[in-house]
C-alpha cells in the first residue's frame, strides 16, 4: 500500500466546497531529464545516472504547470537515487507547486543509480492509495490506484506506466481492466506505450465503463509529436470538457491535459 503524504500538513479530514470541474494532467518526465532530438539520447546518455543543474530548473518549470491542476499523474519520476541527487522528485514537485496531497510508487531501482516511480498529486484528501505491481517477463512496472468521496459518487483514479512489448501490455491492460471493473466513475492515465485508434486499449474499453477518447492527441516524440500513446480515459458518464497538450516539453513526451465534470465530485482541500 502507497502511503499518502500531506506536502503542507493540511488536515487531511478538512473539506471545502468542491469546484465545479476538475483538471488532470498527465506526464512522463523522465527523471527530470529534458530531450529535444533523438541523438541527445545517446549525447547526454549521462543524465540517467547523474544530476544537474539541468534537471531542477526543469522541475521548476514543471512545478508552475502543475500548480495549474487539481489531480497529476506521473511516470519516470525519480524516488530518490544518484541521477536525482537523491531528491524525491514527486515530493519536490507537490510541495513546490502546492499541491496538499501525494502518494509515489517506487518501481524499478538500478542500485543506487536509478530509482523510477508512478506519482499521484492532489488538492483533494484520497480515501485510499493502493499500488500493484503489473504482470510481466521483467519486473518493474507499476499502477498506482487512489479513491476519492464516497463509494457510491467517488472517484477512482489510475496511473500507470506499461511496458514497450505489446505481450506485456495485453498481460497488464487485462490486469488494469479487472482492478477497474465495477469502479463507478473512474480515470485512467499515463503512459500507456499504446496508441488510439489501436486494438490494444480495446481490451480495457471491452471490459470497463472507459470510453474510447474522441481525439487522442500525439504526445511522442515531445519535439516532433506524431504518436498517441499517453492517455487521459474517463469512464461514461464524466464529461470531457476540453482535451489539451500543453506547449511546454519537460522530457521526451508532451504532458497531456484534459478539464473534466463529474455529477459529483470529492472534496477539495
Amino acid at each position: 500500500m502507497a502511503a499518502r503524504r500531506q506536502a503542507d500538513g493540511t488536515d487531511a479530514t478538512r473539506a471545502a466546497v468542491a469546484p465545479a470541474t476538475l483538471r488532470l494532467l498527465s506526464c512522463n518526465i523522465l527523471a527530470g531529464a529534458s530531450i529535444a532530438r533523438y541523438r541527445q539520447y545517446f549525447t547526454r546518455g549521462l543524465t540517467q545516472v547523474l544530476p544537474g543543474p539541468g534537471k531542477q530548473a526543469n522541475l521548476d518549470r514543471l512545478a508552475d504547470l502543475v500548480a495549474q491542476f487539481d489531480l497529476v499523474g506521473l511516470q519516470e519520476a525519480d524516488a530518490g537515487s544518484l541521477r536525482s541527487g537523491f531528491l524525491n522528485q514527486t515530493q519536490y514537485l507537490a510541495q513546490a507547486a502546492g499541491m496538499p496531497y501525494w502518494s509515489d510508487q517506487p518501481n524499478r531501482r538500478v542500485a543506487q543509480l536509478a530509482r523510477s516511480a508512478n506519482g499521484l498529486l492532489s488538492r483533494m484528501a484520497p480515501r485510499e492509495v493502493l499500488d500493484y505491481p503489473l504482470p510481466g517477463r521483467i519486473p518493474g512496472r507499476g499502477a498506482l490506484l487512489a479513491r476519492y468521496g464516497a463509494e457510491a459518487a467517488g472517484l477512482t483514479v489510475l496511473v500507470a506506466h506499461l511496458s514497450l512489448g505489446p505481450k506485456a501490455r495485453a498481460r497488464q491492460l487485462d490486469f488494469i481492466a479487472e482492478l477497474l471493473q465495477g469502479r463507478g466513475a473512474t480515470v485512467l492515465m499515463g503512459d500507456l506505450n499504446c496508441a488510439w485508434p489501436g486494438p490494444e486499449l480495446q481490451r480495457v474499453f471491452a471490459r470497463t465503463q472507459l470510453q474510447p477518447p474522441d481525439d487522442a492527441l500525439p504526445t511522442y516524440p515531445s519535439w516532433r509529436p506524431r504518436r498517441a500513446i499517453d492517455h487521459i480515459l474517463v469512464s461514461d458518464g464524466i464529461e470531457v470538457l476540453r482535451r489539451w497538450t500543453p506547449p511546454q516539453a519537460f522530457s521526451d513526451h508532451l504532458p497531456l491535459a484534459i478539464e473534466m465534470r463529474l455529477p459529483r465530485l470529492p472534496p477539495r482541500a
